[in-house]
């Protein structure tokens, strides 16, 4: 197959509707986890690992350590980080790498501008022959919702708590918006 899309995923449902989505579209599908030292790390890993059984899929792990262990909230530059982690270790020659971000945060690495910055960096390092897509980028996360359970996806098998808790902490960013879908 000559059509191959690297997904980071989070084990949260943006990441699980992006492998879905892009496998509806023929991609041959890889995954790439990012351990960048979040505090949620153990229960995205869990779920990282239910959704990697679900698809039948290869997903890698990439461990990058800055001593510190990171809470809930923005973390600036975090999916620069990412998309930059997938570019350097996710072994992907031509193709996409891809993204689970949706419209309606606040943050600037969810924006239209974010996303087309990293793109142009992505397609410069890689010679054209890798670019960055954001399937999600002008949904918001109720569409995004909307398709994951149009698509019988399994909710019960996705972590999104930024605290890493278990039960989810219930007040995170993650956990309100969970809370807002499922309601």
């Amino acid at each position: 197959m000559d059509k191959e899309a690297l997904i980071l995923v989070s084990g949260g449902i943006d990441s699980m509707a992006c492998v879905h989505f892009m496998k509806c579209l023929g991609y041959s599908i890889r995954g790439i986890f990012i351990n960048y030292g979040q505090a949620s790390y153990e229960e995205e890993f869990r779920a990282v690992g239910k959704i990697q059984s679900h698809f039948n899929i290869e997903v890698d792990l990439v461990t990058i350590s800055s001593g510190r262990k990171l809470g809930p909230g923005e973390l600036i530059g975090r999916n620069a980080l990412l998309i930059s982690s997938a570019l350097f270790s996710g072994n992907i020659k031509k193709g996409l790498v891809v993204i689970g971000v949706h419209a309606g945060t606040p943050y600037y690495d969810c924006s239209e501008a974010f996303i087309e910055r990293m793109k142009n960096v992505v397609e410069e390092y890689s010679n054209g022959l890798v670019t960055l897509s954001a399937p999600f980028l002008d949904w918001d996360k109720g569409k995004v919702y909307k398709y994951f359970t149009n698509e019988a996806l399994p909710l019960g098998i996705t972590y999104s708590c930024e605290s890493g808790t278990l039960p989810p902490c219930g007040t995170c960013a993650s956990c309100l918006d969970r809370s807002k879908l499922e309601c």
